[in-house]
């Protein structure tokens, strides 16, 4: 056999391994997260002209591909022009899936779609149908670009005509801004974060648009659409119906625990009028939900603030979208698990519909997976730095839930701190993508029961 004989039949023999959609979403991250390192380790990323440390150029680039927003480095002041369009470019390209694009790669090259890749992307966009694949990769692309522009815009006006920024540079910070909000990046060009605009409503509000627009889900956002432009009668999926109140919830939770626990702490919301009480409020009530930005300082928020706030990270928003977390679908399915098992059901419903035994699997394991990789990494943390444990929580769940928002305490963090929460990134934003694919491609008939036997519970 000749060698080039020999290579393809070892190709063929490995591609359907590879080929596996947790494998591919694992390496397409890893090649991007690899080339984003390098190009921001150049001296021409970094604004004084001189190399940036491996450490922290790994670190950047993990989050901003994991869409996370934690930094070591201050973006504005570090970062050259260039840096920042490469911090930019890997927002995108982690926000609107890896797996997205390369399957529209395929697409392009060879006009067709293997069964394996179709439901590849499916894990990442939740289509609904195999056929639907480039209908949905193709909506993926147009609603949140379409989205992105029409906040830059409103942002790069505000900009140009209430801070007096040259239009150039208004339409700058506009699109940068964007992105990083519709994608729940939460990476900023001000040293502050949003600090310095925490009163203006024309600057908070549109970001907190985009960044529900994202953390909803690309499905959520489809069904309203088709609703809207398609008049007469259009049934909800359970995913959306699920979805959108649980999200909606949680995100009036947040915001009334902020403005209850933070109403009169002059370190935060203390010192403000009644109307930009509400609008700080509304704003830390959605962050949490894997944005990152904020408008008040972290650090001086209450404990039981940052408790509330641990949670919400930790559940993050809705599937296929750019929001991390565990998901809201997996927490609401949870919570309907729990409440059947206290009424003594023998099966669990959830609006009209029976869940299957497979998918409640599918949520315990994707949720105490969670809790094990930030108990894991939160001990980690503890042990090798004196930072205490509310700030440590924070900083991990943060990471977990690809979120961004920091007690401050990430840079100080040593080499060993950082890379585990590189590590908690990764797994944030990969872990509940590829677990459950993997889950439901490996599902398979057992051929034989055991005996069944109840063990002691409680």
């Amino acid at each position: 056999m000749s060698l080039r004989g020999a290579l393809g039949a070892f190709w063929r023999a490995r591609a359907p391994r590879w080929n596996h959609p947790a494998r591919l979403v694992v390496l397409a991250f890893g090649a991007v997260t690899v080339l984003g390192t390098i190009l921001l380790a150049l001296p021409i990323a970094a604004a004084n002209g001189a190399a940036t440390n491996l450490v922290s150029a790994l670190f950047t680039a993990v989050s901003a591909i994991c869409v996370t927003g934690l930094i070591v480095v201050d973006t504005p002041t570090h970062w050259s022009s260039f840096g920042e369009v490469v911090i930019l470019a890997l927002i995108q390209v982690g926000g609107f899936g890896i797996m997205t694009l390369a399957s529209l790669l395929t697409l392009l090259v060879s006009r067709r779609i293997g069964l394996r890749l179709q439901l590849t992307a499916q894990a990442e966009t939740k289509a609904l149908g195999l056929g639907d694949v480039r209908k949905v990769i193709g909506g993926v692309i147009v609603v949140g670009l379409a989205i992105e522009i029409v906040v830059a815009a409103l942002l790069a006006l505000r900009f140009a005509t209430g801070y007096d920024e040259p239009l150039g540079r208004a339409l700058y910070l506009g699109i940068f801004h964007a992105i990083s909000a519709y994608n729940n990046a939460g990476f900023a060009l001000y040293t502050d974060s949003l600090v310095g605009f925490a009163t203006d409503p024309l600057v908070c509000l549109p970001i907190l648009f985009a960044v529900i627009a994202g953390g909803l889900g690309y499905p959520v956002l489809f069904e309203v659409g088709r609703r809207c432009l398609r008049r007469g009668r259009h049934r909800w999926s359970l995913h959306t119906k699920i979805t959108v109140p649980v999200y909606f919830a949680l995100l009036v939770i947040g915001a009334a625990a902020v403005l209850a626990f933070e109403w009169g702490n002059t370190a935060t919301l203390g010192k403000l009028d009644l109307h930009h009480k509400l609008l700080v409020g509304l704003f830390h009530g959605v962050m949490p939900r894997t944005a990152g930005f904020n408008s008040l300082d972290v650090s001086q928020l209450e404990p039981a603030t940052l408790l509330i706030n641990d949670i919400l990270m930790f559940i993050g928003g809705g599937s296929a979208g750019t929001a991390g977390g565990i998901k809201v679908t997996t927490f609401a399915l949870l919570a309907y698990v729990i409440l059947a098992e206290i009424r003594g059901e023998p099966t669990v419903h959830l609006m009209g519909r029976r869940l299957s035994a497979a998918v409640q699997r599918q949520a315990l394991t994707v949720a105490l997976l969670g809790v094990g990789a930030v108990t894991a990494a939160t001990v980690v943390l503890l042990s090798i730095t004196s930072f205490p444990l509310d700030d440590v929580l924070f900083e991990v769940t943060s990471a977990f839930g690809t979120v961004g928002l920091s007690t401050g305490i990430t840079a100080q963090l040593p080499v060993t701190g950082q890379l585990v929460l590189i590590a908690l990134m990764i797994i944030g934003r990969l872990g509940p993508i590829t677990l459950a694919s993997a889950l439901a491609l490996r599902e398979r008939a057992r051929r034989y029961e055991l005996p069944e036997e109840r063990p002691i519970v409680g």
